[in-house]
């Protein structure tokens, strides 16, 4: 009974040890040196629209969520031209911190396959942002005196994943002009995705 007890015990420890050499440093969340602020709108930079939105929204909306699984902050702002009464486009930010799962399964099957679940969708990697980047894009203006451009970055760093989201509709336009085209967009989006995480590392 004795051998039996100590064999048991040394069968515990083993496995025990197993599963911290194994699993220990694989397990653990890798977030880069992120962190998720309070206040997105604040925090964000999209100093790259501003030469075609000019004014600043009054009211963003702002929400943060720390919590041992995860933390996240979001922000959603209208963005409007010089003389605007209304919002002209719509921009929204999100970074999630993941402490306790690895995101990137998930991560690239939601975004490399994107335009197989959503119809009339381009999907584009990018190179030089995080570990892996998509540029989701669709525009339905063309031959049309309505529609919609829209465009989003997402990126996942690690255990970090961050997406921002440019929308536009022609009917929050002057009839004599249109949103900007979607190259410029896309290339606004990497521009301040790429200062927005260098500035929200530690």
């Amino acid at each position: 009974m004795l051998w039996a007890a100590v064999g048991a015990v040394v069968a515990s420890a083993a496995w025990a040890a197993g599963v911290f050499l194994v699993g220990g440093k694989g397990d653990s969340a890798d977030l880069r040196g992120y962190s998720a602020p309070s206040d997105m709108c604040s925090s964000a930079d999209y100093s790259s629209f501003k030469g075609e939105y000019t004014e600043n929204d009054s009211s963003p909306t702002h929400t943060s969520l720390k919590d041992k699984a995860l933390d996240e902050s979001y922000c959603s702002l209208g963005l409007k031209k010089s003389g605007s009464s209304y919002a002209d486009a719509y921009l929204s930010i999100q970074l999630d911190l993941h402490r306790k799962t690895d995101p990137g399964p998930e991560f690239t099957a939601t975004w490399k396959n994107y335009g197989d679940s959503h119809t009339g969708y381009d999907v584009d990697p990018v190179e030089g942002i995080g570990d892996e980047a998509y540029m989701v894009s669709q525009d339905t203006t063309k031959g049309s005196s309505s529609g919609s451009r829209y465009a989003t970055l997402a990126v996942r760093d690690g255990w970090v994943t961050y997406t921002m989201s440019y929308s536009s509709y022609l009917s929050s336009y002057d009839e004599d002009k249109d949103p900007p085209v979607l190259t410029d967009v896309t290339g606004w989006l990497k521009t301040d995705a790429k200062a927005t995480l260098d500035r929200l590392r530690k």
